[in-house]
């Protein structure tokens, strides 16, 4: 069992195959020239799965694959079959843009991938191409009809952005409810990387915009999900994603792993530990005792307070948020 120094059980590795990106999204990377890491500095599937395998040996019971975008990483179908030929019940699952879902959907269902969770912040093709920069909503869409038809489980994610999307809040929710899927608003994150100026809207401003249509009720955190979750009158669930609210880290499970070896021990911070070397020597004792110190020193919470606005200088793309 893994345990953080505030005495938290940690079962959630949260992988970044890639920092690469095809959108360039205001909230994220709006700046961000197409210049990357090589290649050879990234971990192999091999190299990745030799830590996952102990991770999992450890305690970990739920793996999450992340980019940049993810499936710009090629054949990650393998390495979905690697995890899940490993652990057949592990709970793994997938965050994507979407764009290039359709032509993978199937292949990563047949690997053992469960669950995707897909980010759509605009119905409208003109505001959508607005907040990633590019020409996206049609690919989006279709890669999610395709994702349902494959059988995975979807989740749609959406960021409100005052002056941009804010009137869409209950539209989005519409097109996941009709479609059975669940969807979750994350407020924005404050981070030095994102377009100069933007806003998101609170919490408490999201359920305003759904209480004009809807009755709603408080359903609250379920287990360690970082979502709050509501339940509208006629019986449909969503959540709010609010790292500013006092609560958030209470009950945090999580850790991440970059493609380039980092652990990341909390999505605020920049701090962090490499296993890189160690993976590639073979000496995966040392970065199982890196994983344990990571842990040790996991940060309570964030620094995302409402008063203080504080902003991270973390690099959303290295670490799929």
């Amino acid at each position: 069992m893994l345990i953080d120094g505030h005495g938290r059980t940690v079962n959630y590795l949260r992988i970044s195959v890639t920092e690469r990106c095809n959108f360039r999204c205001q909230y994220c990377m709006p700046e961000k020239p197409f210049s990357w890491v090589p290649r050879e500095n990234l971990l192999s599937f091999e190299e990745l799965f030799s830590f996952v395998r102990v991770a999992i040996d450890e305690g970990i019971e739920k793996i999450r694959i992340t980019g940049g975008e993810p499936l710009l990483r090629e054949d990650l179908d393998r390495f979905v079959s690697m995890i899940h030929d490993y652990k057949p019940d592990i709970d793994l699952a997938l965050t994507t843009n979407g764009y290039l879902l359709a032509d993978v959907a199937e292949r990563l269902k047949d690997a053992g991938l469960r669950r995707i969770n897909v980010s759509i912040d605009s119905l409208k093709p003109h505001v959508a191409y607005r907040i990633a920069q590019k020409d996206v909503l049609q690919k989006v869409l279709r890669g999610v009809e395709k994702s349902l038809e494959a059988g995975l489980k979807v989740k749609v994610n959406m960021v409100p952005l005052k002056g941009i999307n804010e009137d869409e809040i209950v539209d989005v929710m519409e097109y996941a409810k009709a479609r059975g899927m669940t969807i979750r608003y994350i407020e924005y994150m404050e981070n030095v990387h994102a377009k100069a100026g933007l806003k998101g809207l609170s919490g408490k401003e999201i359920l305003s915009k759904v209480k004009e249509r809807y009755t709603i009720h408080k359903v609250g955190r379920e287990g360690s999900s970082p979502a709050f979750n509501y339940l509208t009158d006629d019986g449909y669930k969503f959540g709010i994603i609010d790292p500013h609210k006092h609560d958030f880290c209470e009950s945090c499970n999580r850790i991440r792993l970059t493609a380039e070896g980092f652990l990341i021990p909390c999505l605020y911070f920049d701090e962090a530990m490499s296993i890189r070397d160690a993976v590639k020597a073979g000496n995966i004792d040392e970065a199982n005792e890196i994983l344990r110190e990571v842990l040790r020193n996991k940060p309570e919470k964030n620094r995302w307070d409402e008063e203080e606005g504080e902003e991270s200088s973390r690099a959303f793309y290295e670490t799929g948020g």
